[in-house]
């Protein structure tokens, strides 16, 4: 099999795609927009009187590691959130601010993928459907992408330990998204532990994206670190990604963090020296305040679970509907996903993803759990990111439309 090795090589991004698939077609009514999983409910009311306290600081050159008031305040929130260790969240050995997650998820893997592992080409193992920048991120490493079916049967998560021993040898990076986008599984302690073991037997790092963990329905999802802290796992085994995008509606900020080990920090921070822009100073003011502050984040928690219940019971009776345990997509199972998602458009005025525009085919030489065809092609993706008189239009729409199919 062919991998792209160069950037103009790589798959279309999603979105122009989507473009290119309604362009000329006229929408069935007032556009209904759901297909980006951009966050619309209200941003923290604190956020721009900090950052206009500290605007004076503009003319200074943000520090390549962040401040050290953001660095702390990330270390205290993963303390509450996830009980972790002291020595897994040292504000100066293990945390750094980033300006977005997807800076962090792209040059980290540049940073700590070797080109070869034992001399042969390293893998980088994907969640397949999948946030498009981890297979742009493996293939300028210089590394095999490897889509690992997310499907009903693996519980719309990787089945890492169903991989052939030779590919989990020369793996070097394994992602996963949870909670996952788009479909909303949870990773449980039980699956992070087997992940983190795998990791430590054959020698890879494991990039845990959870920067949809603030949104959910019941429980809080257990989170990565959380894990390693608890059965005292190598901190420089993992790295985990979060982001105040999604959990205070502020994906206007650019400000995430990544937490990992000293030793993965150290050639992170150097590469960032480089190829990276980190935050302006009153940004990391306000992010800092963010992540010390829970109250709008269960207020807009509270919307969102406001929305899942809508998609219950609007579309809870209908084939191929997946209720999410959290996040903020439904993965809606609708036979063909680029047939559906222009049907859609032209029938009703909505606007949806199809799942083939965030997934690969799978090779068949994976082994029985990874196996077979596109994951993502029976599927469109639905953001509820509107306010609630919005998605319930939308949905109604949806519902109208497959009713009829």
């Amino acid at each position: 099999m062919q991998f792209p090795t160069r950037f103009e090589d790589l798959p279309e991004y999603a979105f122009p795609r989507l473009r290119a698939l309604l362009k000329g077609v006229e929408p069935g009514g007032p556009e209904i927009a759901m297909s980006i999983g951009e966050p619309q409910h209200a941003i923290p009311d604190f956020v721009p009187g900090i950052m206009l306290e500290h605007a004076a600081t503009l003319n200074r050159y943000p520090p390549n590691e962040g401040i050290p008031e953001l660095r702390q305040a990330i270390s205290d929130w993963l303390a509450r959130r996830y009980r972790v260790a002291e020595g897994y969240r040292d504000p100066e050995r293990n945390i750094l601010p980033l300006n977005g997650t997807r800076e962090g998820l792209f040059n980290t893997c540049l940073a700590l993928s070797p080109e070869v592992k034992g001399g042969r080409r390293p893998a980088v193992l994907l969640p397949n459907p999948f946030y498009q920048c981890y297979a742009v991120a493996a293939t300028m490493a210089g590394a095999e992408p490897i889509y690992l079916p997310c499907t009903a049967e693996t519980g719309h998560l990787p089945d890492f330990k169903g991989l052939p021993r030779e590919v989990l040898e020369r793996t070097t990076v394994a992602y996963i998204c949870s909670p996952a986008n788009p479909q909303g599984a949870v990773a449980d302690r039980a699956y992070w532990k087997v992940l983190l073991d795998l990791a430590e037997r054959h020698d890879f790092r494991v990039f845990a994206d959870e920067c949809y963990s603030e949104i959910y329905r019941d429980a809080p999802p257990t989170g990565a670190l959380e894990v390693a802290s608890e059965t005292g796992a190598d901190p420089d085994r993992l790295v985990v990604f979060h982001s105040l995008s999604k959990r205070s509606n502020l994906a206007g900020l650019r400000s995430g963090f990544a937490a990992t080990g000293a030793g993965n920090l150290g050639r992170m921070i150097q590469l960032r020296s480089y190829a990276g822009a980190p935050m302006p100073i009153p940004a990391q003011y306000a992010a800092a305040a963010t992540w010390a502050e829970e109250t709008h984040v269960a207020a807009s928690r509270a919307l969102y679970q406001e929305k899942f219940t809508l998609a219950d019971d609007i579309l809870g009776n209908m084939p191929g509907y997946l209720s999410p345990r959290a996040g903020f997509f439904l993965w809606l199972r609708v036979g063909d996903g680029v047939a559906m998602a222009l049907r859609l458009w032209r029938e009703a005025g909505v606007r949806s993803l199809p799942g083939a525009y965030l997934s690969r085919p799978a090779p068949g030489w994976l082994g029985a759990s990874n196996s077979g065809g596109d994951p993502g092609s029976a599927y469109v993706r639905l953001a509820l990111v509107a306010p609630a008189p919005e998605v319930r239009r939308g949905l109604e729409a949806v519902r109208a439309v497959l009713s009829n199919f």
